[in-house]
């Protein structure tokens, strides 16, 4: 029983883009082009809990029409995912650290 629950974790995590993963472990364009796609109303994102922060400027976007299987994730989902990356965001919290001394935010890409 407690694997499913694992794995059910893991996949809807997946399936929400993982805010922490976005933003700590792949190149910054990543998370800045998302912010930008999907009309996002935060101009940068604290790399300190930045999986979390990124799922909250997710919300905190132009409102849509979705349901997660078109490349926007649903409200539920990004929910979901706040939640795990908050405990995500605390494990590589030195990490975190670290990367916010020495790259600062990560701003939002500007499309023209």
């Amino acid at each position: 029983m407690k694997i499913k629950y694992i794995l059910l974790m893991l996949a809807t995590a997946s399936a929400s883009g993982c805010g922490t993963i976005n933003t700590t472990f792949r190149d910054d364009a990543v998370a800045s082009n998302k912010l930008a796609r999907w009309h996002s109303h935060c101009d940068s994102v604290p790399r300190i809990y930045s999986g979390t922060a990124f799922d909250y400027c997710t919300l905190d976007a132009e409102p849509r029409q979705s349901t997660g299987f078109d490349g926007h994730p649903a409200a539920a989902l990004i929910v979901l995912d706040m939640g795990l990356s908050a405990v995500a965001d605390t494990v590589v919290l030195p990490y975190s650290i670290y990367l916010q001394n020495k790259h600062g935010d990560i701003k939002k890409a500007r499309f023209e």
